[in-house]
């Protein structure tokens, strides 16, 4: 919002909020009953165009952000190294508005020129007009409004909503106020609709201008120089026809130069043109990628997680994963295609996330799969090749420590749950349900992956990335999340590291652990002094009201007495069932304030929150600790818990 909004402000369904895609329905019920009615035979150039090309144009946009974030994440050509933080996300997330505006104007426009539904598909003629009007009348127009907007009376009305993002991403570019919008569109029209009035419009000449405009405006705002110096070497005239985004990236840093739309020559006609622009080009240009003191290797969950990746939709991304959205349905095409071609082409794990807390860099990391490829016996050593070039990559770019962040750190899964894994998601396909018990099988049976990244350290003895499962402050994030007057728990689920470590430490503290699975009591049993064995507790009757594990499934919830609170062991959230119990988050802290870039959301951790296990890795490598905590190893509880305290970390909540 601007800093004293003006009038025609907010869009007119802003109102609307998620619905706002209703005043379209109009136009496509009146194209449905066009084709029902008459045939698609019916179908005009220009009206069967319409819809299509607003689709193209989201999709177009939606490009420019995956590519603009994975860049940034990298840093190669970065022009502008400040952080983004969750209010721009927030501000940002109506980009689509303006394609809705124009989609109304395209049917407004068909219904009330004639000449538009007499468009052939291509004119050459009518496009070299296009770009002559674009050219002259629409560059200096542009240019004047542009610098009106940056007089005080409008800038603080309208103008200081787009500028309020210092960095900018591509989708910066369309975060107007509706009244700029309005003009815009004006001004734009000035090179459609003059070649349709002259009889020699297209329906492409249209579409590629739009695109043009599209292409231009989002390649302006994405923080990366992305044109090569040989353009400008080979035509150097170019320099005055179109911008670089480090241009463009210049009058959002010094506000008082660099006003043109996308040809710079009324810069230099009128001397607006920064005189550090040629600089300030060959300097992105010569930014390296980036090497970070710490790495956390992550992957996909669910198919839904490609859109909640970073690098995915910007405004699922900046909300936890288990907050749905209502148009998830409509895109589970491109969530299918993105794990086809992640699965057949994802040789390597790619960078999604660059974050700083003061000098200290971190990066994170996806393998290209997802969860339930984990579960699959002939994706074992796919998966463990995946890790072990993530991590020898690691080693050989600088980086200090690397964890491994949810099922990288898991189990592998012998033949007997592999069948059953099989078995159950033939169940899952022909009736829809065994859902539960497919996540149960997957994250919960096991047999050592890769032993918590000990396999690696055995197989890379001279390794100089340490590797990190986390476990450590997990443990003592669980262990102090139980409430202090606790005097009985409940472990169920598998005894995982943490879960048995928190059992442990419990005991020793002198607080019964009450167990109801046999094999799991035995393990544990022996891992105890005998003077604290006594604590542990075999029974089925004996209830007590906190209950501890990795994934406790919808039977066993059922037994929990009312008021029971539900505190997960490992990274994945206990399935919330009973609405007369408390189910505590995954293990996880409230990051500092120091910390920048942070503008996505862990998983299904809320804004600001970071898992204890990549937490765990941060800490590691600002401390400098030698070890490997991996396998049977584990950091001191109570050194990794100071230690996370005393670089700002905070607890969710305290026992």
């Amino acid at each position: 919002m601007a800093t004293r909004p003006g009038p025609l402000t907010e869009w007119p369904w802003q109102w609307m909020g998620n619905f706002k895609y209703l005043v379209l329905a109009p136009a496509v019920l009146h194209t449905a009953h066009r084709v029902a009615t008459k045939g698609w035979g019916d179908l005009d150039p220009a009206y069967a165009t319409m819809l299509p090309a607003l689709l193209l144009r989201m999709i177009h946009n939606q490009i420019w952000i995956s590519l603009s974030r994975y860049q940034t994440a990298r840093r190669k050509n970065l022009i502008v190294d400040r952080s983004i933080d969750f209010e721009q996300v927030d501000r940002e997330r109506s980009w689509d508005d303006q394609i809705i505006f124009n989609g109304l104007e395209f049917y407004l426009a068909y219904a009330t020129i004639p000449n538009v539904r007499l468009l052939p598909i291509w004119r050459t003629d009518g496009f070299i007009i296009t770009a002559l009007l674009h050219m002259g009348p629409v560059e200096f127009l542009y240019y004047w409004f542009h610098r009106a907007l940056h007089h005080h009376f409008l800038y603080s009305r309208y103008h200081s909503h787009h500028h309020a993002s210092i960095v900018t991403e591509p989708i910066t570019s369309v975060i107007h106020p509706f009244a700029e919008h309005v003009v815009y569109f004006m001004l734009f029209s000035i090179a459609t609709l003059t070649p349709i009035f002259m009889g020699c419009g297209s329906v492409l000449g249209v579409v590629l201008y739009i695109a043009y405009i599209d292409f231009m405006n989002n390649m302006g705002h994405c923080n990366v120089e992305l044109v090569p110096k040989w353009i400008f070497q080979v035509f150097p005239p170019l320099k005055y026809l179109m911008y670089t985004p480090s241009f463009h990236s210049l009058h959002h840093t010094q506000f008082r130069t660099n006003y043109s739309l996308f040809m710079p020559f009324y810069d230099y006609i009128y001397n607006t043109m920064d005189k550090s622009s040629d600089e300030l080009y060959e300097t992105s240009l010569k930014v390296k990628e980036e090497t970070p003191d710490f790495v956390h290797l992550t992957h996909m969950t669910t198919l839904q997680s490609t859109y909640h990746l970073r690098i995915g939709i910007a405004s699922i991304a900046s909300k936890p994963s288990d907050n749905p959205v209502w148009y998830a349905w409509m895109i589970w095409p491109i969530a299918w295609l993105s794990m086809v071609l992640a699965w057949v082409y994802g040789s390597s794990a790619f960078v999604i996330e660059r974050l700083q807390m003061k000098k200290f860099k971190m990066q994170t990391w996806a393998i290209p799969r997802y969860n339930f490829q984990y579960g699959l016996s002939w994706e074992r050593e796919s998966i463990n090749s995946l890790i072990e070039k993530a991590i020898l990559d690691a080693d050989e770019s600088g980086a200090k420590v690397l964890s491994l962040g949810l099922l990288n750190q898991a189990r592998q899964i012998d033949n007997q749950i592999c069948l059953a894994l099989q078995i159950c998601r033939f169940c899952k396909y022909l009736l829809g349900k065994n859902k539960n018990a497919l996540e149960h099988l997957i994250k919960l049976h096991a047999k050592q992956l890769n032993r918590s990244g000990e396999l690696f350290i055995q197989k890379y003895p001279k390794l100089r990335v340490r590797l990190v499962d986390g476990s450590g402050l997990a443990t003592a994030v669980v262990l102090k999340s139980i409430p202090l007057s606790t005097k009985q728990v409940l472990l169920s689920g598998s005894t995982s590291k943490v879960a048995c470590a928190t059992a442990i430490a419990l005991c020793e503290k002198g607080i019964q652990v009450i167990m109801s699975q046999k094999k799991d009591y035995d393990i544990l049993k022996s891992r105890l002094p005998e003077s604290r064995a006594v604590y542990l507790k075999l029974s089925n009757s004996n209830i007590p009201q906190v209950w501890l594990g990795d994934n406790i499934d919808d039977e066993e919830q059922k037994k929990a007495p009312k008021g029971t609170t539900f505190i997960p062991t490992s990274q994945f959230p206990i399935k919330k069932i009973r609405k007369d119990c408390t189910y505590l988050s995954t293990p996880a802290m409230k990051i500092p304030e120091t910390m920048q870039n942070v503008h996505a959301c862990e998983n299904w951790l809320p804004r600001r929150v970071m898992s204890a296990w990549r937490i765990a890795g941060i800490l590691h490598a600002l401390e400098g600790w030698e070890m490997h905590e991996c396998g049977d190893d584990m950091m001191d509880i109570e050194k990794t818990w100071s230690a996370a305290i005393k670089y700002g970390f905070v607890p969710l909540m305290k026992g």
